[in-house]
């Protein structure tokens, strides 16, 4: 019986185009030109490496739109989360340019700066010489803001730190997250130390100032409003430009930083001023994406009239939680500086702040 023969295939030959996963010659290899992103100088930082469009966008490279979504419909980082409205979101770098690497290392130098300042201090029982009007002062009042340090660490910035149109917008925000959870732990623990040191301090006082005294109530209600806010970019408007101006730096750097030295401590202002460090950080960009958007070409001028309508909702409660503030300056043994002269100060440096971003200072700021 006769065999038919082998039939036989044919595939197509390879033919290597030296572009294929794992080349070490390919098209461009030697190009030093970045076909993605523009730079903001002649070569990409490593911040930009690392952030510039981690996150993509259907605006610049997703052709076919988002390729994921919510159940309820919007897909990706819907820019509907928000009521300002830019141009090119992109177009915003963090000045400090955090990424990664930069969150541990500067969080990890101020830790152990912290640490090394306590473990002194305990060594030289730098505590025994506090009189008990500043140790009540302590226990009180920055143990209460140690509440408002929290709340927004948890419930603001946590909260909207994916809720941005763009990385980074996104890392920025989650930066300042880490910057107000590590502050409220490091209170929290100095309130600990304290309470070991000290009989006669008084560590769980705390929390029914947060809850029950007159002076801070106005303060406490700011922030659970801010934290009721749905628009990510008024929450951190309303935090870090109008809260933390006129009532955060009021409390930190205008009475206690001030008037520490004068009641014999001197370790209060190294653990507050890591607080105020950060917040500089925070603010530089804040400032930066706000002033992005009010010079915006296209939607400056009404990003200008939102953010006053903004003013005009926060502006009237901050400043209510900064006067009812006011009988705290008035419970230290040294009273070297007084309320006026702190609250002229935080007034003062918020209408530059204002100024800066090119917004109209509140006419509640003239009283």
């Amino acid at each position: 019986m006769a065999t038919s023969a082998p039939q036989v295939r044919s595939f197509p030959k390879v033919e290597f185009t030296d572009s294929e996963a794992g080349a070490l010659d390919f098209p461009s290899s030697t190009s030093r030109s970045y076909n993605y992103f523009k730079p903001a100088k002649l070569r990409a930082t490593v911040y930009e490496d690392v952030t510039v469009d981690v996150q993509p966008d259907p605006e610049r490279h997703l052709s076919q739109g988002w390729i994921y979504g919510f159940g309820d419909g919007p897909g990706g980082y819907p820019k509907e989360w928000t009521a300002a409205k830019s141009s090119n979101w992109h177009a915003f770098l963090d000045p400090n340019e955090e990424w990664e690497q930069t969150i541990y290392r500067n969080n990890s130098a101020v830790v152990h700066q912290v640490a090394l300042c306590l473990e002194n201090a305990k060594r030289a029982n730098a505590y025994g010489g506090w009189n008990t009007a500043w140790q009540k002062f302590i226990a009180r009042n920055l143990g209460a803001w140690m509440h408002a340090e929290n709340g927004m660490a948890l419930h603001v910035f946590t909260s909207i730190q994916r809720s941005g149109p763009t990385n980074m917008i996104n890392t920025a925000v989650a930066v300042n997250a880490a910057h107000k959870m590590r502050f409220a732990q490091d209170l929290a623990l100095f309130n600990l130390d304290l309470s070991e040191s000290l009989d006669t301090f008084d560590g769980s006082v705390h929390k029914g100032v947060w809850q029950s005294a007159d002076e801070w109530q106005s303060t406490r209600r700011g922030v659970e409003e801010l934290t009721a806010v749905g628009d990510w970019a008024e929450l951190l408007f309303g935090t870090n430009i109008v809260f933390e101006q006129l009532v955060g730096q009021l409390f930190r750097s205008e009475l206690v930083m001030q008037i520490s030295a004068k009641n014999g401590d001197y370790i209060t202002p190294t653990l507050v001023g890591t607080g105020e460090h950060d917040y500089n950080r925070d603010l530089a960009y804040t400032r930066s994406l706000f002033q992005l958007l009010t010079r915006d070409d296209e939607f400056g001028t009404g990003n200008k009239e939102l953010f006053g309508h903004w003013l005009e909702k926060w502006v009237p409660r901050c400043l209510n939680a900064a006067l009812g503030l006011q009988p705290i300056w008035s419970q230290p043994a040294e009273k070297t500086r007084t309320f006026a002269d702190s609250f002229g100060a935080t007034k003062e440096k918020f209408a530059q702040l204002l100024e800066e971003i090119g917004l109209d200072v509140p006419k509640e700021l003239e009283k």
